[in-house]
Formats: C-alpha cells, sequence, structure tokens
C-alpha cells in the first residue's frame, strides 16, 4: 500500500463517526450498466456499495439494467425511491448523470470509472489509470512470449478500452521492440458480456501466432480462459483475481480496486465536498497487478509466481511509474 492510498484510509477513518452519524438515515444505490453475473467489475461495485453502507451506516439497494433504457430508469427510480447517493459504473451512465443531477440536485450522483466535463456540484468521480496497470501487464508478455507475437482481446473499440489495448502493447515494445502486438475486440450486440465472441476472438489470435493473450472483455472473459484451456495458451486478465477458478491458465491480472475507490468516495461526498474526483493509478494503489505483492503471489494461484524474474521487472517498472521515473502517456488522450 502506497503512503498516497494510506492517506485516504487513514482520512477515512479519522471521519468515521461523524460520516456515520451524517449518514445513518441515508440510502446509496448502485446501478449497474448490465446484469452483474460472472462479471468481476460489477461485482466489485455490488461490493463496494455494500462496504460503504456498513461503513457509514447507510441502507443499501443494487438495481441490475439490463437495457439502455433499464439505466436511465433505474437511475429514476433510485431518486424516486429517496437515494442520498446514486452510484454508476461505467460510461454508459455519462449522458444519463448529466440529466438526472440537474433534475436532481439534492441527490449525490458518483460515476464510478468515467467522468464528465462541466460537473455540477452534485456530481462526482472515481476514475483510474488503467493503462499503468495493463503496461505491466505488456512486459510480462513481452519477456515471456516464445513466438514474439502476442495478443490482447477487448469489449469494444471505443478510446477508453484503448487504456487497455495500447497499454498492454506499449508495455510489450518496451521490453520486446520487435514483437507483434494482434488487437482485436467483441463488438456485436453484447460486447461487455459475450463469452462466445471472446473466445472466438482469442481462438483466431492464437491461430494466427499468439502465445499469450490479455482479456480486458468483462463478463467474456471466462470464453478466453476456455479458449485458453482448449488451445494450450496462457492470458493475462483484468479487475480481480481469477487464478483459483481457472488454475494453470492466467500469468497475471491488471487488478482495479473499484470497491476501495467507491468507499473512498462515498466518504469524500458524506464530508460535504463538491465535484469529488479522484484519479487512482499504481501510486495510489488503485490498480495493481498479483506481481506487485510479493508476499502473496505464490498463494494467488498465478502463475506469475513461476517466473520470478518477470514480477521482479513488473516490480522494478511499477516502481519506476510511482515515483515518476517513467512516464505514460494515457492513451485515452494521444
Amino acid at each position: 500500500m502506497t503512503q498516497t492510498w494510506k492517506s485516504l484510509v487513514v482520512a477515512g477513518a479519522m471521519s468515521l463517526a461523524a460520516s456515520t452519524a451524517i449518514a445513518q438515515d441515508k440510502m446509496f444505490v448502485y446501478v449497474s450498466p448490465d446484469p452483474i453475473g460472472v462479471n468481476a467489475f460489477l461485482k466489485m461495485g455490488q461490493t463496494g456499495i455494500e462496504a460503504a453502507g456498513a461503513k457509514y451506516g447507510a441502507s443499501v439497494k443494487t438495481f441490475e439494467s439490463k437495457t439502455a433504457a433499464e439505466r436511465v430508469e433505474n437511475v429514476n427510480a433510485a431518486v424516486n425511491e429517496g437515494a442520498d447517493i446514486v452510484v454508476m459504473l461505467g460510461f454508459e451512465f455519462n449522458d444519463i448523470v448529466k440529466e438526472a443531477a440537474a433534475t436532481a440536485p439534492d441527490v449525490e450522483f458518483l460515476i464510478v470509472d468515467q467522468c464528465i466535463d462541466d460537473r455540477p456540484a452534485n456530481v462526482h468521480c472515481a476514475v483510474f489509470r488503467e493503462y499503468e496497470a495493463s503496461y505491466l501487464m505488456g512486459v510480462a508478455a513481452g519477456m515471456l512470449t516464445q513466438s514474439n507475437k502476442v495478443g490482447v482481446v477487448g469489449a469494444l473499440d471505443i478510446p477508453f478500452l484503448h487504456r487497455y489495448t495500447d497499454g498492454y502493447a506499449q508495455g510489450v515494445k518496451s521490453v520486446k521492440p520487435d514483437a507483434e502486438v494482434d488487437i482485436r475486440w467483441v463488438g456485436g450486440e453484447n460486447p461487455f458480456a459475450d463469452p462466445v465472441r471472446a473466445k472466438e476472438q482469442a481462438v483466431a489470435m492464437n491461430a494466427a501466432g499468439a502465445d499469450f493473450i490479455y482479456t480486458a472483455t468483462a463478463g467474456g472473459d471466462f470464453g478466453v480462459f476456455e479458449a485458453a484451456k482448449e488451445k494450450n495458451f496462457k492470458v493475462f486478465s483484468v479487475d480481480v483475481n481469477h487464478c483459483p477458478e481457472v488454475p494453470g491458465i492466467i500469468i497475471d491480472q491488471s487488478l482495479k480496486q473499484v470497491d476501495n475507490a467507491l468507499v473512498a468516495a462515498v466518504g469524500a461526498i458524506l464530508e460535504g465536498q463538491d465535484s469529488v474526483f479522484m484519479a487512482l493509478g499504481i501510486k495510489e494503489g488503485g490498480v495493481g497487478a498479483i506481481a506487485l505483492n510479493e508476499a502473496g503471489i505464490a498463494d494467488s494461484k498465478c502463475l506469475i509466481a513461476d517466473h520470478p524474474d518477470v514480477a521482479a521487472k513488473m516490480r522494478e517498472v511499477a516502481g519506476q511509474i510511482a515515483d515518476g521515473t517513467l512516464t505514460l502517456k494515457d492513451p485515452m488522450f494521444p
């Protein structure tokens, strides 16, 4: 845990008593952009809102959306049911929150993983520098590849998800400049929850020579894991540690502490801060990798435990990112 992230935790602990008193009669509602299902990212949103409710003494509800129309309906339902803080995950809510915040000025809205321009005082954001952790996955893939060709499958070709694909490619090139990085997208009608299409892209990528594939497809990740089992290649994944669920498949994970960020942001809102904005990367402990926790690698069930030289390099690079020695450009803003 870095010093900056420690400071956030300590600050939250110091204000706990006051925040709890404020939140005792309050309600927090989490609105997901899609059904939660096996989507680890969306599960962290639910875990985070439950942790925030427990910490600050508020009641909690989760509304799962299945369609774009339901996202709007669920946000409005949260407001109508008396929510004090409405939490939303993802870019799908960027336009929705603008209208909702204008019509419900007494409700606080928190977007996690995204932000909007010209925010009113009651719209708050917690975002991540995902490209830093993805860069570390690329460093590992570049060091490990035997075919000199690796791949990455993203859910949808939008600027935000280039933080995963481009960050990974940059990491690969940093250690193996002549390596080829194959980038493909799930797309389709349900890009964030389509394991069949995600698997198809991974199989095609492996057939074209990629021996290590990074999957950033949300609910489609398990399709890539299935492809890896069948075709005998290795993968890198995102958000949480899936290694115990699919042993022998995953090298490492680009971790994102959505739940912790949500709790910290809710605390800042309860303290009365307007337009809260948190941007969390490696330095702040908002993103990371299994390899960075040297003491926990052996228990992680991830294959990075079998490659101590790669893990050491990842820790070295992470240190350079954290102290500013290595500056990475955000692929969202090329």
